[in-house]
């Protein structure tokens, strides 16, 4: 019986409560979600702040508001994003008409005491809100991110959209010792629409990015919208982990929203009835090699 850990992603960079009603954006709000959801079997938070008018961030001080107040509910592995999000403070205009996503701004993300950060080591467009917005993690970022996270005693979960994305720096930067096996590396299938250079997720392109992951890894699967159910579930069967909630995907069915809660109950439903159990986050640790709290 193997142990699989839920990750919750509980607001992201993107989504609005105009989108959503259920969405948190504000410390409190992110806190009780997570809380909710870590009762429903999540291991992991991947989270991402919002300035007090919702917009992206990677302030450091929110990240630390937002950090307390799940830590004084429950033990839920705290994973700070690096990637901020689509607008706010994350935005930078450039010259020729389009934005740039601010690299300073997402260092912010390792500062807050986070045990785990999302490493986005790719350059892309992201479209978004009718913005083209350039997101430039050329090497030498990826190398200043990764210096970054193991000087603060981060583990990176390396984000990863496509093929080249594993096969290029994050394996690079694996090989060079920026991070200690097991890697969690975390497979985001199905944003194609907005990032230019993300993959549509199909059994067939899961099953081949997974071939080329680096020795040594383990794996998580993140499905965007209507990927989020099929892809999770497929992650499941060829032994990996997985995240859900509304930073990937609105809907609990067709024209139904959810919450984040809802998508982690629905998830540790699926891994018991394919007789596994869910990772609590003491063994969520042990299986990435984390310090105990």
């Amino acid at each position: 019986m193997a142990k699989v850990i839920v990750t919750v992603a509980p607001t992201g960079g993107m989504a609005s409560k105009a989108q959503n009603p259920n969405l948190p954006t504000q410390p409190a709000e992110i806190a009780e979600s997570v809380h909710k959801s870590w009762k429903e079997g999540a291991a992991i938070a991947a989270l991402h702040a919002r300035r007090p008018d919702d917009e992206a961030t990677c302030n450091d001080g929110i990240y630390r508001d937002i950090n307390r107040r799940i830590r004084e509910r429950c033990d839920i592995i705290l994973n700070n994003s690096t990637g901020g999000g689509s607008s706010g403070d994350m935005l930078v205009p450039r010259p020729d008409g389009l934005f740039e996503s601010s690299f300073e701004e997402r260092l912010k993300g390792c500062e807050a005491g986070a045990e785990m950060a999302t490493f986005d080591g790719m350059t892309f467009a992201d479209v978004h809100g009718g913005r083209e917005i350039l997101v430039v993690t050329t090497p030498s970022r990826c190398e200043a991110l990764a210096k970054r996270m193991q000087e603060r005693g981060i583990k990176p979960e390396w984000e990863v959209f496509g093929p080249q994305h594993i096969l290029q720096d994050v394996t690079r930067l694996i090989e060079k010792g920026y991070d200690k096996p097991p890697y969690y590396i975390n497979m985001v299938l199905g944003a194609d629409k907005g990032f230019q250079g993300a993959m549509p997720y199909s059994h067939d392109i899961l099953a081949a990015m997974i071939r080329m992951l680096p020795p040594q890894s383990i794996f998580c699967v993140s499905g965007i919208g209507p990927a989020q159910l099929p892809a999770t579930t497929q992650a499941i069967l060829l032994g990996g982990h997985v995240r859900v909630g509304l930073e990937d995907n609105n809907y609990y069915s067709r024209g139904q929203l959810a919450t984040n809660e809802q998508l982690v109950a629905r998830t540790v439903r699926i891994i018991k009835e394919l007789n596994h159990e869910p990772a609590s986050p003491a063994e969520a640790r042990d299986i990435l090699g984390l310090k105990a709290v």
